[in-house]
């Protein structure tokens, strides 16, 4: 439930919050391995937060398109989990932090019995996204994008051609993956259908509104609060928070949680979608990257007001 002294004071302060938490763009570096993200503005930064009566606020570079990138590892974990269930989904991957960076697949070849150790580092998600239901990759992406749609309210969401292209063109590291997982018979699916599938969902693109909304129907359990439809069933929103707490900022997760203390997901154009139980979605973008791979103010500004406002579930 939204305490309205304290939404008063984030009407009154957000933008204030943005402009301080701006300069640190200056440490950060715009993804550049996936060529169309390069050209993203180094310097933005945006946020919108929505609570449970829809209301919306807004400040900084709010308005700023991105693609979704690994935020939309958290709608196809559910997805999966929806369509397969637990048991067939864990028998794919597992349940614990790496402590490797995102596209690392050196614990795949050293830690048996050889399954991707989360949904949220690359490898994880390439297994995920190969047990959504559908008879080929056409069928697979437009049942994700349906499922997008429905959870952020916006029946306009659509793929980023460019972006896919680039990754397409570029995914050298997350084809090696992908077969190494065939090779292992986590993939049982055509390498190339799945990692279709995955460039396509990585590729849709947002705003900080839509990424708020999403994050707004996992903040209430599943539900969307402002049409009182249950989208996701309750139990696979408390699987997917504790992942993102324990997984969902990459290798920076522990740090993540200590410092700002909500469940996260990051992506390298420089999105976080982020949540306060019960009460608000967040949205984030800030294209400059940490060397961690997450937004470098992104991260300061929820720091900063997660201290402030006492958000910390912790």
């Amino acid at each position: 439930m939204t305490n309205d002294n304290e939404w008063n004071e984030l009407q009154n302060t957000l933008h204030r919050y943005v402009e301080g938490s701006k300069k640190e763009t200056a440490r950060g570096r715009v993804a550049s391995y996936i060529p169309e993200l390069a050209k993203a503005p180094h310097d933005a930064l945006g946020i919108s937060l929505m609570n449970g009566d829809g209301q919306t606020l807004m400040a900084g570079d709010c308005e700023l398109r991105f693609t979704m990138q690994s935020i939309s590892k958290v709608f196809t974990f559910i997805l999966a989990l929806m369509d397969r269930g637990e048991d067939a989904v864990f028998a794919k991957v597992g349940k614990e932090p790496t402590g490797d960076d995102f596209n690392s697949m050196l614990k795949l070849e050293l830690v048996e019995p050889g399954i991707p150790f989360n949904p949220f580092i690359n490898a994880g998600a390439i297994a995920i996204t190969s047990m959504i239901a559908g008879r080929d990759a056409d069928e697979k992406a437009e049942r994700i994008l349906q499922f997008l749609r429905r959870v952020s309210g916006n029946s306009g969401l659509a793929v980023k051609d460019e972006v896919y292209r680039s990754e397409y063109e570029t995914a050298h590291r997350n084809r090696s993956l992908a077969y190494f997982l065939k090779d292992n018979g986590v993939l049982e699916d055509d390498v190339d259908r799945i990692l279709d599938v995955y460039f396509r969902h990585c590729a849709v693109e947002v705003t900080c509104s839509d990424v708020a909304k999403m994050a707004l129907v996992l903040a209430y359990g599943g539900v969307d609060p402002i049409s009182g439809e249950r989208l996701i069933p309750r139990r696979f929103v408390q699987i997917t928070k504790t992942f993102m707490i324990t997984c969902g900022m990459y290798n920076a997760s522990g740090a993540f949680a200590i410092e700002v203390g909500l469940p996260a997901k990051s992506g390298v154009s420089g999105g976080i979608l982020t949540l306060v139980p019960g009460r608000y979605g967040i949205g984030v973008v800030g294209p400059a990257l940490n060397r961690k791979g997450n937004s470098v103010a992104g991260v300061h500004v929820l720091q900063q007001l997660s201290e402030h406002f006492d958000w910390s579930l912790f």
